[in-house]
């Protein structure tokens, strides 16, 4: 007899341990599948992480394993490693890690069925009633699990998981004829005199193939459902559901593309990645490379060469926005092999690009940071694309990065990982300057006749001297206008969406605020609503001032929103698309948007940062930053880096084609050395110089960090937390370790609930996982009374 090693569904420091379980005779259990379990008085879920053999004489108190809920593991054996690298270096609870890769079917309350897969009458009478599946509960309370286990290893048993308020299989009605040609003549006999549709249904039927099938959907335009179901009572027909995938892309024409011939750098990149594919040996590159370089086409060739061998690839790409444009050269260069996971996919959509790349039907996955935990085996290269973007990292537990687990993950296949960026983030920079990565730059554009755009930068205090209210400058406006004569395109970034940042009582200063976060409800136009960007509270817009009674209500600031109206009354002949948050909240409307815009729909393309990456657009000659400065002010040691990155991204959108392209970028801080090393596009010189400021102040790349931040409904008791465990911290840790704070967040109060955070920055502090363990423990004990405590690290953002 064997015990399983199992996890238990109870995210808390005393149950994060495998529990042993006694596995029942019957039972066919393997690590990676979940089971239900006693647990104390409740029945619970977990996983097998493990199994060993049972200790002689078995202990008193030892529990049976209930049962188990997969035929086969759901997550492999690199998962389950995976999960434990997850666990020590994100200080989450191991349950939690394994959730989190379960695709999210997965996840939901489902309904479990077992599906033959052939005609087998033997098998379909002994288990099946007859029929095609059964649910798994039958089998399981009949005994047969041992039986479906090895019939699914056969390839005759197949296990789905359907939703109970979706089918999470989609299926397709199919009829086939039953009777024998010869028997025709003695079934028309029996239809009676005036029966028209039945007598042509037969002739219909008759002039099928034995084997023949035919879609009921097809059949229906000529015969009612009515007559259908007649005709199977009758014996001359049989109905079959056939499983078809829901596809987002069946309405997408792909035309195939070829390799294209790379240039020297290029070559040398391509070359330097495709001798590890070929030696199956593990290398970090970074490849840096201006935009409009050439990476995709890299990237590319390195799979192709991946897929000859008959490995698997990953492509990930920060962004939802980003993946209409990559998922269509990837499926024009390597058709079905393409599976696509991302967010703005349906459940159904989702589940069934899964399942293929479980079962090994595509071998190539691109997808946003969750693809991560693709299920794919035998991997030959994994790439990250726009690698320095935040979104890679989840902000909530665990808090984990794409980039490591994609590194881990390349390691435990021997595989090479490619981080792709024009704008490297300053932490893998200053690695591949150590040769921890290997450097790779481009620094052409891979379309000859392309260059690198022109940059002018508007000094905005001066422009608002003579357009006191107007986002634009008269020189991008006249820029505009020239690109509309012209009929080339353009692209403006204003990283704020909304119509106005806020509104204000002009009489007694009174601006509107959340009711349950410290921060000012934001106006949107196309709802006539304020609507708060953090809780996602709701109210209509005010008429008077709530606070003094007075009808000076204004709008200050400016969102996307507000701009897009100030251009149809200054360019009212130009047509506007708008893509924001608000605009692209609706399944499919980014690719609306931007084919809209790639077919020359529109002449200018208005967005959030959503628009300043990965878009190729050989017409857009002219890109407008309409405030350089939101993220610049920011309170956060990345703000230069992040906005560097962001004006370096947006700019390369601009003359990817034969025409030339301009830039114009509006700044109240003209002078600032983030602003002016965009101008020149000179990533290296920036490099540079935010290292020598990153050294001065103690921050990464130079140093480790963690962020501990602390919570409550009172903030008293957040606040006591928080000194508490500063104290805690200052105590244990080395005197080479430094803590920040406590303080209060940046936005001290979000959904009624007080944030205070402290940072802990380091180079080697051999006590700081024990302490942070202690503070994890403790913390199960503060829940109880409300307090909440978040461990994060390497944080994105510092306020």
């Amino acid at each position: 007899m064997n015990l399983a090693d199992v996890i238990v569904d109870v995210p808390a420091m005393q149950t994060d341990q495998p529990f042993s379980y006694l596995i029942p005779p019957q039972m066919k259990v393997i690590p990676g599948m979940r089971v239900e379990v006693g647990f104390g008085s409740r029945q619970l879920q977990g996983f097998v992480i493990g199994i060993q053999p049972a200790p002689q004489p078995l202990p008193d108190n030892i529990k049976e394993i209930t049962r188990v809920l997969d035929l086969a593991p759901v997550l492999t054996e690199e998962l389950l490693q995976l999960a434990d690298y997850m666990k020590e270096t994100t200080f989450a609870f191991k349950i939690t890690c394994l959730q989190t890769m379960l695709p999210s079917v997965m996840k939901a309350n489902y309904q479990k069925r077992l599906y033959l897969l052939n005609d087998a009458a033997e098998l379909k009478a002994k288990y099946f009633n007859n029929g095609d599946f059964i649910d798994f509960d039958e089998a399981q309370n009949n005994g047969w699990l041992k039986e479906m286990a090895q019939l699914r290893e056969d390839g005759l048993v197949e296990l789905r998981y359907e939703v109970h308020t979706k089918n999470k299989v989609k299926t397709t009605r199919y009829l086939k004829r039953t009777f024998d040609l010869s028997a025709k003549d003695e079934l028309v006999a029996t239809i009676r005199k005036g029966a028209k549709k039945q007598l042509a249904l037969l002739d219909y039927l008759a002039n099928l193939s034995e084997a023949e099938k035919i879609a009921v959907k097809e059949v229906k335009e000529n015969f009612s459902l009515s007559i259908l179901n007649q005709a199977e009572e009758k014996g001359w027909l049989a109905f079959e559901e056939i499983e078809t995938y829901r596809d987002p892309f069946a309405e997408r024409d792909f035309q195939k593309t070829t390799a294209i011939k790379l240039n020297d750098e290029q070559q040398t990149a391509y070359q330097a990645i495709t001798e590890k594919v070929q030696t199956e040996e593990h290398r970090t590159f970074l490849l840096e490379g201006v935009t409009g370089s050439g990476k995709t086409e890299v990237y590319l060739q390195v799979i192709a060469d991946v897929l000859k061998k008959q490995q698997t690839a990953m492509m990930l790409v920060p962004e939802i926005s980003l993946t209409p444009q990559m998922v269509t050269r990837f499926k024009s260069r390597f058709g079905s092999a393409v599976a696509v996971l991302h967010s703005g996919l349906s459940q159904g959509e989702k589940y069934d690009e899964w399942r293929k790349l479980e079962r090994g039907e595509a071998q190539v996955v691109v997808g946003a940071r969750s693809a991560v935990f693709a299920p794919l085996t035998n991997l030959g290269v994994i790439i990250i694309d726009e690698e320095h973007e935040t979104s890679y990292k989840q902000d909530e537990t665990p808090r984990y990065h794409a980039r490591d687990l994609a590194i881990w993950r390349g390691k435990f296949h021997h595989c090479p990982v490619i981080l792709g960026s024009a704008t490297p983030s300053l932490e893998s920079r200053a690695r591949s300057q150590k040769g921890v990565y290997q450097l790779l730059t481009l620094t052409k554009r891979a379309n000859p006749q392309a260059t690198l755009p022109q940059t002018e930068i508007i000094d905005m205090r001066e422009e608002m001297k003579n357009r006191l209210n107007s986002a634009f400058s008269a020189s991008l406006e006249m820029k505009i206008r020239d690109r509309l004569t012209k009929g080339e395109q353009s692209v403006l970034l204003l990283n704020r969406r909304g119509y106005s940042s806020f509104v204000m009582c002009r009489d007694c200063g009174y601006v509107l605020p959340c009711p349950n976060c410290d921060i000012s409800l934001t106006l949107h136009m196309d709802t006539k609503t304020m609507r708060c960007h953090y809780c996602g509270h709701e109210e209509g817009i005010p008429h008077r001032c709530p606070n003094c009674g007075k009808d000076k209500i204004r709008y200050f600031g400016t969102g996307t929103e507000k701009v897009q109206e100030e251009l149809e009354q200054l360019i009212p002949e130009a047509r506007i698309l708008r893509m924001d948050v608000d605009t692209t909240r609706r399944k499919g409307a980014h690719e609306k948007i931007l084919t809209a815009f790639e077919n020359k729909e529109a002449d200018i393309l208005l967005g959030t940062q959503m628009i300043a990456k990965g878009l190729d657009y050989p017409n857009v000659t002219l890109v407008g930053v309409l405030n350089a400065d939101t993220a610049l002010n920011l309170p956060d040691f990345r703000a230069s880096e992040r906005t560097f990155q962001l004006l370096t991204q947006v700019s390369g959108r601009a003359g990817r084609g034969a025409k030339a392209g301009e830039v114009v970028i509006q700044t109240f801080n003209p002078e600032h050395y983030t602003i002016q090393l965009a101008k020149e596009h000179d990533y290296e010189k920036f490099y540079q110089m935010e290292m020598r400021m990153r050294h001065q102040t103690a921050y990464p790349p130079y140093y480790f960090t963690v962020k501990v931040t602390v919570s409550h409904q009172e903030e008293i008791k957040a606040a006591q937390k928080a000194f508490q465990l500063a104290e805690q911290l200052k105590s244990s840790l080395s005197p080479q370790s430094i803590v920040l704070g406590p303080s209060p967040a940046a936005i001290m109060r979000i959904k009624n609930r007080y944030y205070y955070q402290m940072i802990i920055k380091y180079k080697h502090e051999p006590n700081l996982h024990a302490v942070l363990e202690d503070i994890l423990q403790t913390s199960q004990k503060d829940q109880r009374q409300g307090l909440l405590i978040a461990l994060d690290n390497e944080p994105m953002y510092f306020i």
